[in-house]
């Protein structure tokens, strides 16, 4: 079976202004990189509307009203100091979540092994009723609702290796026994949350914070020691990533020293206990990233991965 890979031409109109780090040209990068011969065999789908009521599982109905009302005709909205809309962020925002749940049908079908959702904004921040952090919907947590409702899987996981802590997600899985998040991030840093002690109600959160200048053998630690044994306890019934590629050491947004090859160990570490728990259901989705140049290159071996899987 092969990989999927998911996006939509409106998520590269989607833009916060021109001085905005989280930038069409981050996708633009990543689909440059992914149009080499290597993936040639990549599942290319097209990601499609999400329908209001999939995004209300998550989000409060008022704060979605809100978010739909309030995209401008032209220029910019700002949401919060560094999250803004133009006319395209909804409609983008949409295909975001459409996006990773029609990624979860097909894998729950077997239609493909797995899937990346090469999609903006992003999602791991948003909280219930808020936008922050460059995100306006939290495209991970939807899909893990959506696996839940639609196809009836009980355990979802998502793991995220983003530089910034997924303060939206662990928020919203904090007290549901199957729901579990583990993160690997740098502390301090935005945006302040995701410290060891935020275990979740039923210990379903994983927080392994990592100094500032921490690098290849500081984050594989994180992964071998903490979060690969707490996700292969919880035995997921499906494994979700955010793929943030921040931590990269040339990442401009923070300073741990990640490399590109360690992108595609913790794929490969996180697809062995996939195909040990759960039939090798892995569905990632795009976070963070900003240097251009170390984005393009770790989503490469990212989606190389999987589809070595």
């Amino acid at each position: 079976m092969p990989t999927a890979l998911y996006t939509h031409p409106i998520c590269l109109h989607h833009e916060m202004g021109a001085w905005h780090p989280e930038s069409p040209e981050r996708l633009k990068a990543i689909m440059k990189a992914l149009e080499a011969e290597e993936f040639a065999y990549l599942d290319r789908r097209e990601a499609p509307v999400a329908p209001l009521d999939e995004i209300e599982r998550v989000h409060a109905p008022f704060y979605v009203e809100a978010i739909f009302e309030n995209v401008p005709q032209r220029g910019h909205v700002h949401l919060d100091a560094d999250t803004a809309m133009n006319s395209a962020s909804g409609n983008a925002a949409l295909h975001a979540v459409g996006g990773i749940c029609a990624a979860v049908d097909a894998v729950v079908s077997g239609a493909v092994r797995n899937a990346f959702c090469a999609v903006r904004p992003p999602g791991h921040h948003a909280e219930v009723s808020q936008a922050m952090g460059f995100c306006l919907f939290n495209n991970v947590a939807i899909a893990a609702e959506h696996a839940r409702r639609v196809h009836g899987l009980e355990r979802i996981a998502v793991v995220d290796f983003d530089v910034h802590h997924g303060n939206g997600t662990q928020n919203y899985f904090f007290r549901y026994r199957d729901l579990f998040y583990a993160s690997s991030h740098q502390w301090p840093c935005y945006p302040g949350t995701g410290m060891e002690h935020e275990t979740g109600v039923y210990n379903n959160i994983c927080n392994v914070p990592l100094r500032p200048g921490a690098g290849s053998e500081e984050f594989r630690q994180a992964y071998i020691e903490r979060i690969l044994p707490a996700l292969d306890n919880f035995r997921p019934d499906m494994i979700l990533i955010s793929a943030g590629f921040d931590a990269h050491a040339r990442d401009p947004l923070a300073q741990l020293r990640l490399q590109t090859e360690d992108f595609a160990w913790v794929t490969r570490e996180l697809l062995a206990i996939a195909e040990k728990r759960c039939g090798g259901r892995v569905v990632s989705t795009l976070e963070g990233g900003y240097d251009l140049q170390a984005l393009a290159a770790s989503v490469a071996v990212h989606v190389k991965a999987l589809m070595g899987s």
